[in-house]
């Protein structure tokens, strides 16, 4: 049965879902709002909760509001709608520990539908969204229902196949050390306590000197923006990150020397 015929859900067109509205948000530069509305939603937030008939309002990666009535200003704010009747909208990463109740407070809990949060978000049929577990078993077991996967903001999978130009995971593996000849991260990075001693090279390769022992640790590194990974020639990994003019590793607040 082809999928743009009437499938086992008993849902039509699924090929053809919303394809105007995907049209707009991948034309869209982030600044113009998208909203899915007339959904059921499934925040995960213990004070939200669940939401009949609701509608989610992001721009770009920022997911803005969440709840009925939103559509009223679609039209003043030239929002892209994606019309969501029968279908039901959950978190796109689960908490499982919030799932289990190991969360003390509603701020501790992480990956929920709530304004502030990321837009991570999942669109499936209805009636394969009993709760937030078995909507996301539709992503793995049937991926041909899934209407839409949202990954900060912007569209990964639409009508059951992958959206144009969607990012895709990293190959499995080590990668190749880059050239940073000329990176103005290469250098010796020093801690404010002068123990710490973090030697980058342009090749790849990082060495650590510690209270005054040399050579404490060595290995290769690769840097992704702002964060820095290490893996140790023992064999652990480690990471960093660059906060303005400093690099933070373990503890440690590290300036070039």
């Amino acid at each position: 049965m082809s999928i743009t015929d009437t499938n086992a859900t008993g849902t039509a067109d699924v090929a053809g879902w919303n394809a105007k509205a995907l049209d707009e948000i991948l034309s869209n530069d982030g600044g113009r709002p998208v909203l899915f509305t007339h959904a059921r939603i499934l925040t995960m937030d213990p004070l939200i909760g669940t939401i009949a008939g609701a509608d989610l309002l992001f721009v770009g990666s920022l997911l803005v509001g969440v709840g009925p009535g939103i559509i009223t200003a679609a039209g003043d704010d030239n929002a892209v709608v994606v019309d969501c009747t029968g279908m039901a909208i959950v978190p796109a990463v689960v908490d499982t520990v919030a799932l289990a109740g190991g969360r003390g407070h509603r701020s501790e809990c992480v990956a929920t539908l709530t304004p502030g949060n990321s837009t991570d978000f999942l669109v499936v049929p209805d009636e394969l969204a009993a709760d937030v577990p078995g909507a996301l078993a539709t992503l793995v077991s049937r991926p041909e229902q899934v209407r839409a996967l949202v990954a900060a903001g912007r569209p990964a999978v639409w009508a059951g196949t992958d959206a144009p130009g969607r990012v895709t995971t990293p190959e499995a593996g080590i990668p190749a050390a880059a050239d940073l000849t000329g990176s103005l991260r290469v250098g010796v990075w020093i801690d404010v306590e002068d123990f710490l001693h973090q030697e980058l090279t342009a090749d790849g390769r990082y060495d650590e000197t510690r209270g005054g022992r040399p050579h404490a640790y060595q290995g290769s590194y690769w840097i992704d923006g702002d964060r820095i990974d290490y893996l140790d020639d023992l064999g652990f990994w480690a990471f960093g990150e660059f906060k303005g003019d400093e690099l933070h590793h373990a503890g440690y607040v590290m300036k070039l020397g």
